[in-house]
């Protein structure tokens, strides 16, 4: 579970130009199998600040074996490198199944990513209802784009990315097992959805909107519409179905099999699955404050408040679900498997944008059909598998410690007036605040995107270096001068930037190793030493999961820990400011999310300050 865990959203700073889908997709490079004696050397020096040296010295040995001429390790890049020049992509199915489809934990707090949109002031209910069409309207405005492949493709440095993702997040849906999980993309039926489902006070409504010929209904149609679901689900009385698609996953794909044994049922979860996306309208939560209300937006995105609040409200298997509170508190949640972040800020960014430009325009009144209630035959074995997941899901809202904040003394202007990445600055910000807090260095995983090839998902950048622990352990040393200390800062970011430049060429080691033992496992060989390494558990134990996700909107990301005493760490960095969500779970005594999220300000600061007093030296 420990390295499979690891699926954060990421995304990098793109340009974007118009171009037809499969034509671009056919020009992208293949996914290369990095060198194996590169990966096994870059594996060692990614363990020497996190393990203790007599362990390390064991990992070095059972290297050396490995890699030795005509051995297990140079037999498994052989075949890995086969079946790279067999397939597309020879690590995004393992990856798919591997590290979402075959994981068991709840999709809820464990890998499905919540965004926190700025809060919006509805004075009544019909703003509420107003900004829902709106929004429905600027997403139906990105399928457009999708459907017409009109969707500007995204370029890095010159290279184009991969953008098969965007492909996948509408019309998409996983589907539970009792032991495997899968992904149905309905966009690529023969008729695609026309519908979405809305979803209110716990109860689902199957809403068309397209006309007959084709086109879209207007924001002022949508709204009529969005009015009639309103007012015909006002019962607060109804059995929370969606909360049933929030357990295990085993539990889940068990109710679900005796779920759809009943027809009408079965034709209600079709529905839902085979919507273009789901709007959650919320019920209001308890006032709060500014500085409360981040925190509390974040675990609504995530889990949507508990049994008695909003959880039930949700179809959390739903690729894309837009969450529009009563309340003002605004964002989605979206189920992991089919894509990462970058698509879902993309698409954000364009709704956002749309909805500044558009009007409500009174269009001709058409009658439009009665938006239909999905029914649900609820037997005592399902009202009892309801109980089960309210109660699991009671437990891990309890559990969830989070914080979300704003760091208002900078934004990317400060690093980049210092010629210093402002990823790789907040990343080191980030190591100096866990060792200061902890007196340890710890494996930190950080997403790179591997889009710049056909099929590309992620790799993973292990922000603790060398370099890293050598700065953060000299930065509070009275014996050190500001002059050294600047030279280790500008040191540890500089190698924080060349290893993401490495991994987003498809040349870091957490996938290949992967590949190499996935690659034993369908040989069904031996499992290598290496991979049953007391080194290989520890440097996949990521006490902290992090990933850069930004947005021209001032939103922020969060998710969940991705190990019992671990943190997740996520971040939108804007010109002038930095929006941070930290997560953490209360069962661990050792974490805690409000005095982790105060020690990376901290840390932010005082590296600012230790720049700003330190004459330039010639680094």
């Amino acid at each position: 579970m420990l390295c499979l865990k690891q699926r954060r959203p990421c995304t990098l700073s793109v340009t974007r130009i118009a171009g037809r889908y499969l034509a671009h997709q056919e020009g992208l490079p293949k996914l290369p199998v990095p060198p194996l004696q590169q990966t096994c050397e870059r594996y060692l020096a990614a363990l020497t600040p996190i393990v203790d040296p007599e362990e390390l010295n064991h990992t070095w040995q059972l290297l050396e074996e490995f890699q030795k001429p005509g051995g297990v390790g140079e037999r498994l890049q052989k075949g890995l490198e086969q079946r790279a020049k067999k397939m597309e992509n020879w690590l995004s199915d393992w990856w798919l199944q591997t590290a979402y489809l075959d994981y068991r934990m709840p999709v809820v707090v464990h890998s499905s990513p919540g965004v926190v949109l700025p809060r919006m002031e509805f004075s009544d209910r019909q703003g509420q209802m107003r900004y829902a069409a709106k929004l429905i309207t600027g997403v139906l405005d990105f399928k457009s784009m999708i459907d017409n492949e009109t969707l500007p493709v995204e370029y890095l440095g010159g290279k184009s990315l991969c953008m098969n993702q965007y492909y996948q997040v509408l019309s998409s849906c996983r589907i539970p097992g009792t032991k495997r999980d899968n992904v149905v993309n309905y966009a690529l039926d023969k008729r695609p959805p026309t519908h979405i489902t809305v979803v209110h006070n716990f109860q689902f409504f199957v809403l068309d909107v397209y006309n007959s010929n084709g086109t879209p209904l207007t924001v002022d149609q949508i709204y009529i519409q969005l009015e009639k679901i309103w007012s015909s689900s006002l019962q607060t009385n109804k059995e929370p179905i969606g909360i049933l698609t929030s357990n295990h996953r085993n539990s889940w794909g068990k109710a679900y099999n005796n779920l759809i044994k009943d027809k009408t049922n079965k034709e209600s979860v079709r529905a839902i699955q085979k919507s273009i996306f789901t709007v959650c309208l919320d019920a209001p939560l308890p006032c709060a404050s500014d500085d409360m209300y981040r925190t509390r937006a974040g675990v609504q995105m995530l889990h949507g408040g508990g049994s008695r609040w909003n959880s039930g409200n949700r179809w959390f298997d739903k690729t894309l679900q837009f969450i529009i509170g009563e309340d003002g508190t605004c964002g989605l949640i979206y189920e992991h498997a089919p894509a990462e972040g970058p698509p879902i800020v993309s698409l954000i960014d364009h709704v956002v944008q749309y909805m500044k430009s558009s009007e409500m325009v009174r269009t001709p009144m058409v009658p439009l059909r009665m938006p239909q209630k999905l029914r649900f035959n609820i037997t005592p074995e399902i009202k009892k598998d309801i109980e089960e997941a309210k109660q699991n899901m009671n437990i891990m809202v309890h559990d969830l410690d989070m914080k979300v904040s704003v760091f208002s003394h900078f934004g990317k202007d400060f690093p980049k007036s210092q010629k210093m990445s402002p990823d790789a600055f907040i990343q080191v910000a980030l190591q100096l605040a866990y060792y200061r807090f902890y007196k340890r260095c710890c494996p930190t995983y950080e997403s790179a995107s591997l889009r710049m090839f056909r099929l590309g998902r992620t790799d993973t950048i292990r922000s603790t270096s060398i370099d890293s622990a050598t700065f953060v352990k000299a930065m509070d040393d009275p014996a050190k001068h500001n002059t050294e200390k600047v030279a280790l800062l500008d040191k540890a970011v500089k190698a924080h930037r060349a290893y993401t430049d490495m991994a987003i060429r498809g040349q870091a080691i957490d996938r290949h190793m992967l590949g190499l033992k996935l690659q034993a496992i369908e040989d069904l060989a031996a499992l290598p030493e290496i991979f049953m390494d007391t080194s290989y558990a520890v440097a996949l134990h990521f006490n902290l999961s992090t990933s850069q996700v930004p947005a021209k909107t001032d939103c922020v990301m969060c998710f969940g820990p991705v190990v019992p005493d671990g943190y997740g760490v996520c971040y939108n960095p804007m010109d002038a400011h930095i929006n941070f969500s930290v997560s953490a779970f209360n069962s661990c005594q050792d974490t805690n999310a409000a005095r982790l999220a105060q020690a990376l300000e901290d840390a932010l600061l005082d590296m600012k300050t230790l720049l700003k007093q330190t004459p330039k030296a010639k680094l």
